[in-house]
């Protein structure tokens, strides 16, 4: 039986000691490669993956992923919100929203950040729309500051 593309990646990065490394939105593969490390922004804060780490199931926050050797190369993707599984050979990466940062739209992130301020501004004592607010700034200022190469 033939070695799908994947397979072969998979075994290949068992050999060389690299990890795995692939990114998915429920609409398309953004990425399938090797890394020698990757870094993710996790709901807790950011994380590096490297090979043989212990496994870890964590949420996705909003910010870049960052990809370093393998064959990915240095990579760069914006992320937001989902989960990540780091196995000792592999790197999931599940998102709901996953882009290069030239696709970023800058108006729309803009538009975002104003409506996050709206929101916080009009809260009150209400503590899901200060959530939501945070959620949405949060989203926004990531994503601004990938889509203008800061760091996020």
């Amino acid at each position: 039986m033939p070695l799908l593309p994947s397979d072969e990646r998979m075994a290949e990065s068992l050999q060389d000691g690299k990890l795995t490394v692939r990114l998915v939105t429920p609409d398309r593969v953004l990425l399938d490669a090797t890394a020698d490390a990757v870094e993710l922004p996790s709901a807790a804060g950011y994380l590096e993956a490297l090979y043989g780490a212990a496994p870890l199931l964590a949420e996705l926050g909003a910010g870049e992923v960052r990809l370093h050797g393998g064959s990915a190369g240095e990579q760069k993707f914006f992320v937001a919100w989902g989960f990540v599984e780091v196995l000792p050979e592999r790197v999931t990466i599940l998102a709901e929203t996953a882009m290069h940062p030239d696709e970023i739209d800058r108006a729309a992130a803009e538009t975002e950040l104003k409506r996050g301020q709206e929101l916080w501004s009009k809260a009150g004592d209400d503590g899901a729309k200060y959530d939501e607010a945070n959620e949405l700034t949060r989203k926004a200022e990531a994503e601004l500051a990938s889509a203008e190469g800061k760091p996020v």
